[in-house]
């Protein structure tokens, strides 16, 4: 889990702003003869109109949507069968939550809430304060999330102050995706690519299953907790953010390790995890209502 306030200043102070972007890695260069430049011109032509036909268009992802909480971020999402008239919703992790991390195997449904969000626009400027009327979803069992439902309609966000709830991809994610990660506690975007899935990630007391590794680009700090995880090819949310390996300790605290089917151990220093939530829609009903015995729904229950 990702300590949001004094480990995080640390790690500003010793690293500055944040993380450097991915540097491409540099293209190797052939000289032709100068009888067959053109035919090599033309060849390299048609091989980058391919490339750049095979290759997604990405959009761009801004701070718009996410959230602000008191130790962690979040963002309003919304799942593909909700509509504007439900109450909008908050995702964030279950290690967020105010009355402290959910023991293993402790899963909070419909417990009532106040907590206040600061919603941000695309610049990462505060534009409102959102309030839950309750926590519909918590555990750190399996996965690592928290998911509020707002006093606000996702119809009043957008009329109100021009922003839109992100939507939650409801199938599994691709390994190689370019991701961002937007957290709004730090007002600041993340990007890499998803470098592949874990069969179990164990930290301390917790275990979480097939969870998201990102490539070494995406540098996340304390605060971070929470952040969505946007596929940069359809701004749709795959993942939540939730921890990464600080020290290169052994499935500690702030230092989880990777566990593979056979029960081997794999550490890795400095690489960051995120938890997938592509489960999650099946578990709410009209009017974004919770209901876990619904068909499909897998997520831990109480």
């Amino acid at each position: 889990m990702r300590k949001p306030l004094v480990a995080a200043f640390f790690a500003l102070a010793i690293a500055g702003a944040g993380a450097a972007p991915a540097v491409a890695a540099p293209m190797s260069m052939n000289v032709a003869p100068a009888d067959s430049a053109s035919a090599t011109a033309v060849k390299a032509d048609a091989k980058a109109a391919a490339a750049k036909a095979a290759a997604p268009t990405l959009k761009a992802v801004s701070l718009a949507g996410t959230v602000a909480l008191s130790n962690c971020s979040g963002s309003v999402v919304r799942f593909p069968n909700s509509l504007d008239t439900d109450p909008a919703l908050v995702m964030s992790n279950g290690h967020c939550l105010t009355t402290g991390f959910p023991e293993p195997g402790e899963v909070l449904v419909n417990q009532a809430s106040s907590r206040t969000f600061g919603l941000l626009n695309s610049a990462g400027t505060k534009v409102a304060t959102l309030r839950a009327s309750k926590l519909a979803y918590g555990t750190m069992t399996d996965t690592d999330v928290s998911i509020y439902q707002l006093t606000s309609t996702y119809a009043s966000i957008k009329s109100s102050y021009g922003i839109s709830a992100l939507t939650v991809q409801d199938t599994h994610p691709t390994a190689g995706t370019a991701i961002t990660v937007a957290s709004g506690y730090w007002k600041k975007l993340y990007s890499c690519n998803i470098d592949g899935f874990v069969y179990r990630i164990k930290e301390g007391d917790w275990t979480w299953k097939d969870s998201v590794r990102y490539t070494s680009a995406c540098q996340t700090i304390g605060g971070t907790s929470g952040s969505p995880v946007i596929d940069q090819a359809t701004g749709k949310v795959v993942a939540v953010n939730n921890t990464g390996n600080e020290d290169g300790e052994r499935c500690t605290e702030n230092n989880p390790c990777e566990v593979d089917e056979s029960g081997n151990v794999t550490v890795h220093e400095g690489i960051n995890y995120a938890q997938e939530i592509y489960q999650i829609p099946a578990c709410f009903t009209t009017g974004n209502q919770l209901d876990l015995s619904a068909s499909g729904c897998t997520l831990p229950k109480p």
